[in-house]
């Protein structure tokens, strides 16, 4: 994001990524009209919810604190995907390296001393969701850990739950909505990319991070990573092998 834009402003940093969506969909047979249906529905389930931190300026507010702690202050970023392992995490922790995990990459931090976990989730600046990490996103849930929530066009039972999980606690997350769909949502993003590993990049890279402040973790095209959540494994490396591409457009 050039300094022309505003902190909230999430336009993709590579506009070719927005059309490899559109090629992502015609491979797997995927009508953008069932992507932009699950979108509206998330914004209005969202917007009609009583939360008031849900309301459309706290929202944008989520935005620019995201954009406060992690372009401003020039923070360098780990994006922690499906394959992550301890090992890896544990050597991020010795720098001062903030993380943003892919859905249920999250989960890894179970795995952890708990005093070391505690300073892991501390680290967590958001994560990045569309509902289906299971035991890891609904952890970051219970702790209010900002949530950059996707709809696409077979996620809505997920992000119903998940949005039901978030009301039931004390302090729900902040939320910041994405979508995948050619059309200017008001009230939504489309940053670019197609699985929760890539499209983290792509939202960090329009909310104006450095490309050469975001490290990759756990992010494998060769394997299903453990913490991938509910997902069929064949379909799963088709869609990695479009993570790639995404990937690799923006310089990975």
């Amino acid at each position: 994001m050039s300094d022309s834009h505003h902190p909230t402003d999430l336009s993709p940093s590579v506009p070719a990524s927005i059309e490899m969506q559109t090629e992502v969909r015609d491979f797997f047979g995927w009508r953008e009209t069932d992507d932009f249906h699950s979108a509206q529905s998330l914004l209005s389930a969202v917007e009609d919810s009583e939360n008031p931190t849900w309301a459309r300026h706290k929202r944008l507010a989520t935005l620019s604190k995201l954009y406060r702690r992690l372009v401003i202050r020039q923070a360098d970023i780990a994006v922690l995907g499906a394959a992550i392992e301890p090992d890896e995490l544990l050597a991020a922790l010795e720098t001062p390296t903030i993380l943003v995990p892919a859905d249920g990459a999250t989960g890894v931090l179970s795995e952890l001393p708990a005093s070391i976990s505690d300073k892991a989730w501390s680290r967590i600046a958001c994560v990045v969701s569309d509902a289906d990490g299971g035991s890891g996103t609904n952890e970051a849930v219970r702790r209010a850990v900002p949530i950059v929530l996707h709809a696409h066009a077979d996620n809505t039972a997920n992000w119903r739950d998940l949005l039901n999980l978030a009301m039931a606690q004390v302090e729900p997350p902040e939320l910041i909505l994405t979508h995948q769909t050619t059309k200017k949502i008001p009230g939504m993003h489309n940053p670019g990319g197609f699985t929760d590993g890539d499209r983290a990049v792509c939202f960090l890279l329009a909310l104006g991070v450095e490309r050469r402040r975001i490290s990759l973790l756990g992010t494998r095209t060769d394997i299903v990573g453990r913490w991938s959540g509910y997902t069929n494994e064949e379909r799963k490396l088709e869609k990695l092998i479009w993570m790639e591409r995404v990937l690799d457009i923006h310089g990975f």
